[in-house]
């Protein structure tokens, strides 16, 4: 019987493009999809899909998952094994600016994903949700239980809109779905609007990299490969009945839905953050400090026990060596293609 393939959304994105590699050097064959938006700079979008494209085993589809009727045909053409749901409009700072594209992207895309795997099940939904859902919370580590009642951004709600949708979904559609918070994840190929990249890029042009708070902000930053392992060691897992918490409560869920964060457990300051990036860049960065942005939060720290108790998920990666390869991966393959380009 041939294998099916496993669907990754927002393939050419920072986490699906790393899952999306680490599946095909299993063996798995992966259908990727994204829509390359223009979100931040396509080309880095790019790079990552042909990376992807040059290896065997790999079938990338064009969509944008708010079209209902392109969305529903893909899915009855073609049944997965799992379905990895990463593409998402990202960022709390833009949802300030266009708040529409969040309703398009997070809402009416995720519906489209869901009603495809209701009317096409895979074997599991695995869907990507984030720390920002805990908003205003003040007790850490932040656990599942917690209530998640007052996102400060609307990207935040979109996310808590999300976990709803899909334990409805599978409630009443007998989906196996699993929903994970994803902690500050960092590290080659990252998003160029999350640190360290931003700090990278202004350094570069000789410019003061702008300190949120005044510094005093802690993150529970989550290497790329832990979050890669995290998310395979969770595929393997699809929940069933009264295997999961409903979202937000801690009693036993009457649905095959379960819901993880996936942190490293380990929040630093910022500010060390910015002296480990110095150090692997060998250059001194100019600060300045500012309030704190409206829709950020000063701390995120993940209870992961349950997700370690579950999966054996034990994130590997200090923030020290973490940086270290992006700063590599800046400094040796996207500086010098970004040179190229630019002549």
């Amino acid at each position: 019987m041939t294998q099916l393939s496993i669907l990754v959304t927002g393939a050419a994105g920072f986490i699906g493009a790393a899952l999306a590699e680490r599946l095909l050097g299993e063996g798995r064959e992966v259908v990727g999809l994204d829509n390359i938006n223009d979100y931040y700079d396509q080309r880095l979008k790019y790079a990552r899909l042909a990376r992807l494209q040059a290896r065997p085993g790999f079938r990338f589809a064009e969509l944008d998952l708010a079209d209902r009727q392109a969305t529903a045909d893909f899915f009855a053409a073609t049944r997965f094994a799992s379905v990895v749901h990463l593409a998402a409009q990202a960022g709390v700072r833009y949802s300030l600016e266009n708040p529409h594209a969040y309703l398009d992207s997070n809402l009416a895309g995720f519906l489209n994903v869901l009603e495809g795997c209701r009317h096409n099940p895979p074997g599991h939904l695995v869907y990507a949700s984030s720390s920002s859902v805990y908003g205003a919370n003040e007790k850490q580590p932040f656990a599942v239980t917690d209530p998640v009642d007052h996102p400060v951004s609307l990207y935040a709600a979109t996310k808590k809109a999300n976990e709803l949708m899909a334990h409805s979904y599978s409630h009443l559609f007998g989906l196996a779905v699993t929903g994970l918070r994803f902690f500050t994840v960092y590290g080659p190929w990252m998003r160029p609007d999350m640190v360290p990249f931003v700090f990278a890029e202004r350094a570069a042009k000789g410019l003061p990299i702008r300190v949120f708070n005044h510094g005093q902000m802690r993150r529970d930053f989550t290497y790329i490969d832990d979050i890669v392992d995290g998310i395979c060691r969770v595929m393997g897992r699809p929940p069933e009945v009264g295997s999961g918490a409903e979202p937000g409560a801690g009693g036993q869920g009457r649905a095959p839905y379960k819901l993880y964060n996936i942190g490293n457990n380990q929040p630093v300051q910022l500010l060390h953050v910015i002296d480990c990036l110095e150090r692997a860049l060998g250059i001194t960065i100019a600060r300045e400090m500012v309030a704190m942005q409206p829709g950020d939060v000063p701390a995120t720290y993940a209870d992961i026990d349950d997700l370690v108790r579950d999966t054996g998920f034990r994130p590997e990666t200090p923030i020290e060596i973490g940086i270290e390869h992006f700063a590599r991966w800046y400094r040796d393959v996207w500086q010098p293609q970004q040179a190229v380009a630019d002549r």
